[in-house]
């Protein structure tokens, strides 16, 4: 008869070693072992195989939590995010069984003890499990129910090299885009929109020829669909080049949540409301929990595309445990290509 390996009793997880005063650096965590205790009741150990890396982190760690559907982090606190993971036992009670494949919120760290209500089986919807930390939900939902994308329209993404600007593009090209611009800032990443993953023309934030004179040459009759990773002059320029009636759905706002100035929860910008008056615009803010029925649409249709070739998970593997909170940092910096995960 084969023997039943003993379950692990600790687990390595990274943890907030104290709190920085600017962006996070690797010195400000630590990876540690826990102690880990057996599934109870309704619970479920779980061997995580891979966790996201996700910029929302920079809020939490930096304390301006308000409006945010999640704490705030302290010094000696373990890190935590999306995670997939396989069930290695399970508590009386549960539903879920040894083998299964579940995504959780106890990431950045090896096992963990999860309760399995909180704990969703992937199945095989997604042709890869990793597939299950794509950022497309939010670019899926705000492009269907904000901004409604509409045949021949044009699109603009900002931040169209991160986690959820990768898919954004390609989504609203098949939700039917007639144009789809994006914005990075990195000529490397602008090649690799253009050429991978269909984006007509990038345009390059931060370079000598102001962002808005880039937009009025890419754009010359104006843009019907903004989604916004962004903010600051990005969101500002966009309003100037709106058409009548454009719609922008705001999915993110990195150029403050991200800036060594601030804390992470705020993003002030200037931008012209007689113009938003004027021209009819819509402009709302996207939030999953505002829209419980998109996750599992997307995931229909994100298998679907994903099986056909029409879309591709842009991502890169971090190998380690070791190496996550560095893959923060890096993050941080822009230095990679859509979502950035850990493989733990």
């Amino acid at each position: 008869m084969p023997v039943t390996p003993p379950l692990p009793r600790t687990a390595r997880e990274v943890r907030l070693a104290s709190v920085p005063s600017g962006l996070p650096a690797p010195e400000n965590f630590a990876v540690v072992e826990a102690p880990l205790a057996a599934p109870g009741a309704g619970q479920v150990l779980v061997r995580n195989r891979y966790f996201l890396v996700f910029p929302g982190l920079r809020t939490l760690i930096g304390g301006e939590v308000e409006g945010v559907p999640l704490p705030a982090l302290s010094s000696g606190d373990a890190l935590f995010g999306t995670a997939v993971g396989e069930v290695v036992a399970a508590g009386d009670g549960s539903p879920l069984r040894p083998g299964d494949t579940v995504t959780h919120l106890q990431g950045w760290r090896d096992h963990a003890v999860v309760d399995a209500a909180h704990c969703t089986p992937v199945g095989d919807t997604l042709p890869d499990p990793v597939a299950h930390l794509a950022q497309g939900s939010s670019a899926y939902g705000a492009l269907t129910r904000l901004a409604r994308v509409r045949t021949g329209d044009t699109v603009l993404v900002t931040g169209a090299a991160g986690a959820v600007g990768t898919l954004a593009g390609p989504i609203a090209r098949l939700l039917g885009a007639g144009r789809v611009i994006g914005t990075t800032r990195s000529p490397d990443k602008a090649g690799r929109l253009t050429a991978e993953l269909g984006y007509d023309t990038v345009l390059l934030a931060g370079s000598r020829v102001s962002f808005a004179a880039q937009l009025a040459e890419a754009a010359p009759e104006g843009i019907d669909v903004l989604l916004d990773t962004v903010g600051g002059e990005q969101l500002a320029a966009a309003v100037g080049a709106a058409r009548q009636g454009a719609r922008f759905a705001l999915v993110g706002a990195l150029d403050g949540q991200l800036s060594a100035r601030r804390a992470g929860g705020s993003a002030p910008v200037e931008i012209d409301s007689f113009r938003i008056v004027a021209k009819g615009l819509s402009l709302r803010g996207y939030s999953g929990t505002d829209h419980p029925d998109v996750e599992e649409e997307w995931n229909g249709r994100f298998g679907t595309w994903l099986r056909s070739g029409e879309i591709t998970f842009p991502h890169t593997r971090i190998p380690g445990i070791d190496r996550a909170p560095q893959a923060l940092q890096e993050l941080i910096e822009g230095r990679h290509f859509g979502a950035v995960v850990v493989e733990v």
